[in-house]
């Protein structure tokens, strides 16, 4: 997928089914998360930005190598 320099936003990564499995898979209390309807506007860079003070840097690097490949 491409991820357009990781200036995709949630909502275009939520709305292709093969990359919401991806964050089902590595997240899934995230995507049942009352608020997750309002990130749809959050680029995945500033997803990246924020979650990394509570993810590590491996999970992060992982997740976006499986999003390029689906």
């Amino acid at each position: 997928m491409n991820l357009k320099n990781n200036k995709i936003t949630v909502g275009e990564l939520l709305d292709y089914a093969p990359a919401k499995a991806v964050f089902q898979k590595k997240f899934p209390m995230v995507m049942r998360h009352p608020m997750l309807g309002a990130a749809r506007t959050v680029t995945l860079e500033q997803l990246i930005a924020v979650a990394g003070a509570y993810i590590p840097k491996k999970t992060v690097e992982d997740t976006l190598n499986e999003l390029r490949k689906v």
